[in-house]
C-alpha cells in the first residue's frame, strides 16, 4: 500500500482515542508502584498504559490494515529484531503508545500517542495524539500539516518563519549526547534566545509544526519517536537531515537529527552550534 486517504486517517485517530480512553487515561496520576519499571536504565521507563495501549493499538491497527507490519516501541524492547524489518514491508505501521513516559509516570500533562505509516522506506502518514486535551496533529504525504481540535474543527500548521539566530528558540536533547559533546555542546547554546527540553518529543514536534519553536536536535534515532514528527514537520514547511545532511529515512536509528524552518536556518544553527 503506497496511498493512505483520510479515511484511513480518521479510522487511525478512532483507534489511538479508544486507546487513550481505556488504557491511558485512567492510569494517569494513579499509577502503583508495581506498574512502573526501568527497561535500559532508570530513568527509561515502562507503564502499564503503555504495554495496555501498545497492544489495544496493535490489534486494531493489524485488523484494519491486513498484512500490514506492526511494530510498537514496547514490542522492540522485548524482540529487537523485529526493528530490522521496517522499510522492508510494503506498509508497516510504527507505535510509541505513551511517548513521553517518563512525565507520565511522574504525573506531569506532556505526553502523547504516536503512529506512523511507513510504506517501505517512505512515510506515508504521521498522527500523534493528546490523550488530555483530546487534540490531534497530523499530516498524509503531500497533504500538509494540520491541527484537530476535540470538536473535529481544523487549522492548517506551518513552520516559524527564518530569523537570526540570535532570535530563535530551540529544543536540544542535550542528555541523549556522550558526555565529551555535552561539554562542547553547551556552552554555545547561549547564542540563542531559549533552548530547552520537554522529555516529550509528540510535544516537541508539535511545538516545532506550528510555529512556535525554530529548530529540533536529536541524537537517539528510534523510529516511534521521529517518523510522526518528521513527516508532521515536513509537511509544515520544515526543513530536516542528519548531520552532515544526509536526508532522514526510517530505518535510522543512530545520527543526529536536526529539524530548522528552512534550509537556511538549519545551516545557520549547523555553524552556531559548532556542528558544521
Amino acid at each position: 500500500m503506497n496511498s493512505i486517504c483520510d479515511a484511513d486517517l480518521e479510522a487511525v485517530m478512532a483507534d489511538m482515542r479508544l486507546a487513550a480512553l481505556q488504557e491511558v487515561m485512567p492510569r494517569f496520576q494513579r499509577l502503583e508502584s508495581g506498574e512502573v519499571r526501568s527497561k535500559a536504565g532508570a530513568e527509561d521507563l515502562v507503564t502499564e498504559a503503555d504495554l495496555g495501549a501498545e497492544r489495544m493499538l496493535t490489534a486494531a491497527l493489524a485488523r484494519r490494515f491486513p498484512g500490514a507490519l506492526v511494530i510498537g516501541e514496547e514490542a522492540v524492547s522485548a524482540e529487537p529484531q523485529r526493528l530490522r524489518q521496517l522499510g522492508r514491508a510494503a506498509l508497516s505501521i510504527v507505535i510509541d503508545p505513551v511517548d513521553g513516559t517518563w512525565n507520565f509516570a511522574h504525573g506531569l500533562p506532556l505526553f502523547g500517542m504516536m503512529v506512523a505509516l511507513v510504506a517501505e522506506e517512505r512515510t506515508v502518514a504521521g498522527i500523534i495524539h493528546y490523550p488530555l486535551t483530546g487534540e490531534f496533529v497530523f499530516a498524509r504525504a503531500g497533504g500538509g500539516a494540520w491541527l484537530a481540535a476535540p470538536d473535529g474543527q481544523r487549522r492548517p500548521l506551518r513552520v516559524a518563519p527564518p530569523r537570526p539566530v540570535g532570535g530563535m528558540s530551540g529544543i536540544v536533547g542535550l542528555p541523549q549526547l556522550p558526555a565529551e559533546e555535552q561539554a562542547a555542546l553547551a556552552p554555545r547554546l547561549p547564542a540563542f534566545q531559549r533552548v530547552t527540553n520537554y522529555r516529550c518529543s509528540a510535544y516537541e514536534y508539535r511545538l516545532l509544526a506550528q510555529g512556535s519553536a525554530d529548530f529540533l536536535l536529536n541524537a537517539q534515532l528510534m523510529p516511534w519517536d521521529h517518523l510522526a514528527g518528521h513527516l508532521i514537520h515536513r509537511e509544515a514547511g520544515g526543513h530536516a537531515a542528519v548531520l552532515p545532511g544526509t536526508p532522514y529515512r526510517p530505518s535510522m536509528t543512530e545520527g543526529r537529527l536536526l529539524l530548522a524552518s528552512d534550509a537556511a536556518s538549519w545551516q545557520a544553527i549547523c555553524r552556531a552550534l559548532g556542528l558544521s
